[in-house]
């Protein structure tokens, strides 16, 4: 990672989002040391620029760091004086094996040991594994597919350790939307007026790794220019016998609004599916819920049996349960943890089947019927009035109320591009500022949704 790519990076995003004397003060004379251990150290002019920055902009600079290098390093700020006291020579790439690591964006608890095998998980797993000790020399790509919850980002995760902790491979983990918010930062222009350095970490971050995993591909729907620069990065990576790992939530073949080329590619290695856990399997994840979060409490058999029986297939969802059990046991007077408890304590997650929620879902539910439309109005491409206004308020709330991303909304309504949910979000917003009625109406069906 060239170092001082990303530093033009960082200084022409403060430049725009800082007014000039801020920035003039204190970022313009700053320079990026070293991205070493979890830590960005950076050089500045004078001892007063370490106290301003960290008592006004330190907060800033982390997120605007991230949002360039996709990983939140802790800022320390030093003098080119103390540089050389400690003789440190300032080196432009990163190429020890810790930051490899770091920079990966894996989480370490995400491995083989601690992903449960089961009957309906057990091919996934031994394909991961597979991958894990010969990446790029078979099942390249790798496609992992299944709902929610089910494992398929842990297996990944799993992958990736692997690689990290048995070799000196570059593996760089990111979700769909974040590399679609790279892509789309290629496009800022810098003080030339060019985005030539953008476009030069863009593709050293991409393409100058040995193995790649995204997650969650089916939030590239309708995002042509996305799925256009990934074609490209797919085939760099693939012709170089560099391993390629994907998730989705459904097959490559199910992937209508992707393009044919890509799901073609897609289908050129091994695609394996997770299905959602049998009993048995349920069973054993809440029992290795409670061994790794170190439960001290006697839960009984028939417990772990009806919490298996009755929360559904999703794994969050299962260890959700575990946690809320305690939790009621506990403000309950530490009341011993029996059948009867369990029944009480998950009632709600029992009768209002946690596994069907979609909030997506409701929020367009409810505005259609508040504008007298449809659902399927709102998802359609027709641009009339009376619907337009309509999408675009139901898209703003979804983006307001729920934790889903731009990618992910555009695709539940009918697979808007991303930039649309953008562009609807920031017009009611601004409407919002100086039309109370809208205000009124948006707070009233919010009121309605019980989110």
């Amino acid at each position: 990672m060239d170092l001082r790519i990303v530093w033009e990076n960082f200084l022409n995003t403060v430049k725009l989002e800082v007014s000039s004397l801020p920035f003039n003060t204190w970022f313009k004379e700053t320079k990026l040391h070293s991205l070493n251990n979890g830590k960005a150290i950076i050089i500045v002019p004078m001892p007063i620029h370490k106290n301003h920055l960290k008592d006004n902009y330190q907060d800033y600079i982390i997120e605007t760091l991230y949002n360039i290098v996709g990983y939140n390093y802790d800022i320390e700020y030093i003098l080119d004086e103390e540089l050389k006291e400690e003789n440190n020579n300032i080196n432009l790439e990163i190429n020890d094996n810790k930051d490899i690591k770091q920079n990966s964006n894996l989480n370490p608890n995400y491995n083989f040991d601690s992903f449960i095998v089961g009957n309906t998980n057990k091919f996934a797993h031994a394909a991961a594994l597979s991958v894990a000790e010969k990446p790029g020399a078979i099942y390249n790509p790798l496609f992992i597919y299944g709902n929610s919850g089910l494992g398929k980002t842990h297996l990944m995760h799993a992958i990736g350790n692997y690689i990290i902790n048995n070799s000196n491979k570059k593996v760089l983990y990111v979700t769909s939307e974040q590399f679609t918010t790279d892509y789309l930062g290629t496009n800022k222009k810098d003080d030339l007026g060019t985005n030539y350095n953008n476009v030069e970490f863009f593709k050293s971050k991409y393409r100058d790794i040995d193995v790649l995993i995204i997650d969650d591909i089916q939030f590239f729907g309708g995002a042509t220019k996305t799925q256009q620069e990934f074609f490209h990065t797919f085939n760099n990576l693939y012709s170089d016998n560099k391993q390629i790992i994907i998730s989705s939530d459904r097959s490559p073949d199910d992937l209508k609004l992707l393009e044919d080329r890509l799901r073609t590619r897609f289908n050129w290695g091994l695609t394996v599916d997770i299905y959602p856990p049998d009993f048995e399997l349920r069973v054993a994840i809440l029992k290795k819920k409670m061994l790794s979060g170190g439960i001290n409490k006697n839960i009984p058999i028939d417990v772990i049996e009806y919490i298996a029986s009755n929360i559904g297939s999703d794994v969050r969802q299962l260890e959700g349960s575990i946690t809320r059990l305690i939790a009621y046991s506990a403000i309950m007077s530490g009341q011993e943890i029996t059948l009867d408890l369990a029944i009480e304590a998950l009632k709600d997650y029992v009768s209002k089947g946690i596994s069907d929620k979609n909030d997506i879902h409701k929020i367009q539910k409810k505005v259609a019927e508040f504008f007298q439309v449809t659902v399927e109005d709102l998802k359609s491409k027709k641009r009339s009035s009376n619907l337009t206004f309509p999408r675009q308020v139901a898209m703003y709330m979804c983006r307001k109320l729920t934790s889903e991303s731009f990618p992910k909304i555009g695709t539940e309504f009918g697979g808007k591009d991303h930039s649309t949910v953008m562009h609807s979000c920031d017009k009611i917003e601004r409407e919002m500022r100086n039309n109370r009625e809208l205000t009124n109406i948006i707070d009233k069906i919010s009121k309605e949704l019980h989110l």
